[in-house]
């Protein structure tokens, strides 16, 4: 029996688990931030087209240093290698997407275990979810930096949407108030599995196809570490067709999420995206990507200037959302 959800974001979901075809032309446009406040306007017209008609886009020249990056990535990689045992001290809170998971989370599109294992930071929920630096030397002060790095650049971009929108630049940032104990941005540490450990039975993906339930997605991937795939177009979701988001250091891949599209009364189009399985010719090792999702603080009502959708808090939007995503 098909799986029935409260909001039409899932119940569509449902529909889109096969391959769909892909395309070689599509463009996804990248955007350089660089000499940002004196090219504000230009900026923001690139990032609102982008939004709009494309759908996702990449950032280059966006402030976050390479080396701080990579070293994330590092230290990504160190607390996956950890034994198993070990990083079941972490558990993911019920609810709260904060912690440790492995394959648990569960698509609508799919119906199957996204092959990977990951890793949230969310700030207010973290107690006891900190490895030491025993176990990954300088793990939570570096990435609770990174994390206030990856805030400031998501409510950058979060800021030109409001100019669009009608509203007062900063009103994404207060919806966001990282300070707040109902704070639920979240950073998230992913290790997509090597290909020798995915079962051989039935049909799997690193990531079935979904889109997100937050207002703006950024995500850092690494070169030869490819499958990343948004349907891209403003055609593209209805006609599901893919193309593949290129993995470039340093690069962000960003995407409008559901709650944005709510609150922009649908003018901003939350964008469906996966990540396949490499072919046979591609790297079969394990895929690492990290993705900073700014979504609203859990007090926040959501609700757009046309009020299109009804009122909604962010906690309960995101609620629906995480438990329709997990076993």
């Amino acid at each position: 029996m098909t799986q029935s959800y409260l909001l039409d974001e899932l119940n569509f979901e449902t529909t889109i688990g096969g391959q769909g075809l892909e395309a070689s032309d599509t463009v996804i446009p990248v955007i350089n931030l660089h000499d940002f406040d004196n090219r504000r306007e230009e900026i923001t017209e690139q990032l609102w087209q982008a939004a709009t008609e494309v759908g996702f886009f990449q950032l280059e020249d966006h402030g976050i240093a390479l080396a701080d990056i990579e070293k994330s990535f590092k230290l990504s990689e160190n607390f996956f290698a950890l034994p198993m045992e070990q990083k079941q001290q972490f558990p993911l809170k019920e609810g709260l997407n904060a912690g440790w998971e492995f394959k648990q989370q569960v698509r609508p599109s799919t119906g199957t275990a996204d092959q990977k294992e990951s890793y949230q930071i969310t700030l207010p929920h973290m107690d006891n979810l900190w490895p030491s630096n025993e176990e990954v030397n300088d793990f939570e002060s570096h990435l609770r930096t990174f994390e206030y790095q990856a805030w400031q650049l998501g409510m950058k971009i979060l800021s030109c949407f409001a100019d669009k929108l009608g509203f007062e630049r900063d009103f994404f940032t207060k919806a966001h108030n990282r300070e707040s104990e109902n704070y639920l941005s979240t950073l998230r540490m992913l290790h997509y599995l090597p290909m020798k450990e995915v079962p051989q039975q039935g049909t799997f993906w690193r990531a079935g196809a979904h889109t997100d339930f937050d207002c703006l997605t950024m995500v850092f991937q690494q070169e030869n570490q490819g499958g990343l795939q948004a349907a891209a177009g403003k055609d593209a979701k209805e006609n599901l067709v893919w193309s593949s988001v290129e993995p470039k250091a340093g690069v962000l891949s960003c995407n409008i999420g559901d709650m944005l599209m709510r609150w922009s009364d649908d003018l901003l189009k939350s964008t469906l995206h996966r990540v396949r399985m490499p072919t046979e010719q591609e790297n079969q090792d394990s895929r690492y990507s990290i993705a900073f999702f700014c979504q609203a603080n859990r007090d926040q009502v959501i609700q757009g200037p046309k009020k299109v959708y009804e009122p909604i808090t962010a906690q309960d939007y995101l609620k629906m959302r995480i438990n329709a995503n997990f076993a």
